[in-house]
């Protein structure tokens, strides 16, 4: 049977606000057992530029 429904704590909103601010790209994970919140999981992605296979070639040659 499910538990009374807690009230989210500003601790808590607090840490949660903290893993979102400079996320560009990622996620947060919330984990939750037995109805509280008990991990908090932040994966960051960092995107770098595509650069085309041909000019990487061009600078290889242009090294050598």
């Amino acid at each position: 049977m499910p538990k009374k429904p807690e009230v989210i704590d500003d601790l808590l909103l607090d840490r949660i606000a903290r893993a979102l601010e400079t996320l560009e790209y990622g996620s947060i994970h919330i984990v939750v057992h037995d109805s509280q919140v008990v991990q908090i999981e932040r994966t960051e992605k960092y995107r770098l530029p595509a650069e085309k296979v041909e000019t990487k070639y061009n600078q290889l040659r242009a090294s050598k």
